[in-house]
């Protein structure tokens, strides 16, 4: 099975986090947190239209200035998903710089603040020089007991967040696609069927819940012509496709190991492909840990055992450590694996 979601560090595990997650065979990408990102270059930064913080301390949101840089002057509505504060704090990057030359910029920023009380959204135009323009609230959706909420939905993925305690709300993210689809390109090559665009807009049918009875027109590029035929959804899924559970990541951040904490971070990352959890500190400094509102990878280890995850991915490594990532690493598989 090809995965949807392509995903990888933005920096070592040294440097400020980052998640970046490409949605394969669309051209588009999410984004975990804006620590420093030039590494990214300015194309997979402009497939990022959807940006997710965990919290705005400086390794964390330090790129959002990158981020704007490139996307001035493109036809470009950026969403910017985060915990109580992230509207002011954008608001101040925004107010730093002189805009008297943007009038003609077609860039939006949307803010999105996730409250427990609700949602507070917030845009900013570069055409009035960034004002703010705040919206109605709006209600949280699909908040579970242990306080999961959905803060971005797709038809092909959703994205749901829960709110841990590092003295401030820092926000974990879990992306967690719908089901995946997968097409027989042996059958297809056998029924006279190319494999190309039409596919994907037959994923979109499913994603979007289409009845087997959906009736669609579809393009279809052979070697030497075009042609378009119409083809039924149930049809189409009998004979070429297989549906299969969808893929899941997750991503936690600053974050003290506490029993509220822990509850949240394995129910948010239950049954992930990748977990992706930070891990400043070895377990023989558990307790400066623990002062710092950090995890240890130890800690991270046991939550990922407990989340039933396939793999574990820690970072963001205190640089106290430098040299010794091998240990962090070697400490967290030991948690998790028991090797």
């Amino acid at each position: 099975m090809n995965p949807s979601f392509s995903s990888f560090l933005v920096n070592d595990v040294f440097g400020d986090p980052g998640l970046f997650v490409e949605v394969r065979w669309s051209k588009r990408a999410l984004l975990f947190d804006l620590g420093h990102n030039d590494a990214l270059g300015p194309t997979r930064l402009l497939r990022a239209s959807e940006i997710f913080i965990s919290h705005t301390h400086m390794d964390h949101f330090i790129g959002f200035d990158t981020l704007l840089r490139v996307a001035l002057g493109r036809g470009k509505t950026l969403r910017i998903h985060g915990p109580p504060g992230l509207t002011s704090n954008v608001q101040g990057k925004l107010h730093g710089y002189t805009w008297n030359l943007v009038g003609g910029y077609p860039l939006t920023i949307t803010v999105h603040e996730f409250h427990p009380d609700g949602i507070k959204t917030a845009t900013f135009l570069a055409t009035d020089g960034f004002q703010r323009h705040d919206e109605p609230d709006s209600p949280l959706s699909h908040c579970t007991s242990q306080g999961t909420f959905t803060v971005f939905c797709d038809p092909m993925f959703t994205v749901q967040a829960s709110a841990l305690n590092h003295r401030i709300p820092s926000l974990a993210y879990a992306l967690q696609e719908q089901f995946h689809v997968n097409f027989n390109k042996e059958r297809l090559h056998e029924a006279g069927l190319p494999v190309g665009y039409w596919l994907k807009e037959v994923k979109q049918y499913f994603w979007q819940g289409q009845p087997d009875d959906f009736r669609f027109l579809a393009t279809l590029y052979h070697e030497h012509h075009i042609e378009t035929r119409e083809f039924i959804l149930g049809e189409i899924r009998e004979r070429f496709v297989t549906i299969t559970r969808g893929q899941k990541i997750a991503y936690v951040v600053d974050a003290r190991y506490d029993e509220v904490n822990e509850r949240k971070i394995i129910e948010l990352a239950r049954g992930a492909d990748i977990f992706y959890c930070e891990a400043p500190y070895l377990d023989r400094d558990a307790d400066k840990a623990r002062d710092r509102y950090h995890l240890t990878a130890k800690q991270a280890g046991i939550m990922a055992k407990k989340a039933g995850v396939r793999e574990l991915v820690v970072l963001h490594f205190s640089p106290r450590y430098t040299g010794l990532g091998h240990e962090i690493e070697a400490e967290a598989r030991e948690a998790f694996r028991g090797q």
